[in-house]
C-alpha cells in the first residue's frame, strides 16, 4: 500500500495478514480525505483512528496536514505491523495498544475527525459511535457494511463502494 497524498505521498506501508485486517483501499482513502477537505482545514487538526489495522489512515492524516494523530489497535500482530510502519515516519502518529471501546471514553481531548472502521459484522458499530460521543468536536467517519442506527448524529454524507458504506456524521 502507498500513501496517496501529502508530504508522505508514495511512501509504502505494510499491511497485516488479510485474515487480521482489511486495509481501506487507496481510492476509498482518497475519497474520504477529499470529502473531508471540502468540509474542513486539516492544518492543526486532530485525527483519531479507532481500529488502526495497518495504520494507513493515521499516516494519510499526518501526510495531509493533521497535527495530532492517534491510532488505536488491540490485535497484537496488527499492532506490531503498525509500530514498524510508524517507525519509518517523522512525525508519526501516537500508537496505543488496547481496546478502542474502552480507550476512547478515557481521552480528555476532543478530536476534529474520528475514523471508525471496526471488524465487519462485529456488531459494534453503534457501540463504537457511543464510545466517541464525548470526544468528538467535528466529523465522525464510519466505514460499515450493515445498517447502522445513527440516532443522535447528523448524517452529512454517505458514499457507497461495493458492499461498504462510508458515512460522514457529526453530533
Amino acid at each position: 500500500m502507498n500513501i496517496t497524498a501529502g508530504r508522505f505521498k508514495g511512501q509504502k506501508v505494510a499491511a497485516p495478514d488479510e485474515k487480521i485486517t482489511r486495509p481501506t483501499l487507496s481510492k476509498v482513502r482518497m475519497s474520504i480525505f477529499n470529502t473531508l477537505q471540502a468540509i474542513m482545514d486539516f492544518e492543526g487538526g486532530s485525527f483519531l483512528d479507532m481500529f488502526a489495522g495497518s495504520g494507513i489512515m493515521g499516516l494519510e492524516a499526518l501526510s495531509r496536514g493533521f497535527t495530532t494523530v492517534y491510532a488505536l489497535e488491540k490485535n497484537p500482530k496488527a499492532f506490531q505491523v503498525i509500530k514498524a510502519n510508524f517507525s519509518k515516519f517523522t512525525p508519526a502518529p501516537e500508537l496505543i495498544k488496547g481496546d478502542s471501546l474502552k480507550l476512547c471514553p478515557k481521552f480528555t481531548e476532543k478530536f476534529d475527525v474520528i475514523y471508525i472502521d471496526p471488524p465487519y459484522f462485529s456488531g459494534i458499530y453503534e457501540e463504537s459511535l457511543a464510545a466517541v460521543k464525548n470526544i468528538s468536536k467535528g466529523i465522525i467517519i464510519l466505514e460499515h457494511v450493515t445498517d447502522v442506527d445513527f440516532s443522535g448524529f447528523e448524517i452529512l454524507k454517505q458514499k457507497h463502494y461495493g458492499d461498504k458504506i462510508i458515512t460522514f456524521a457529526k453530533i
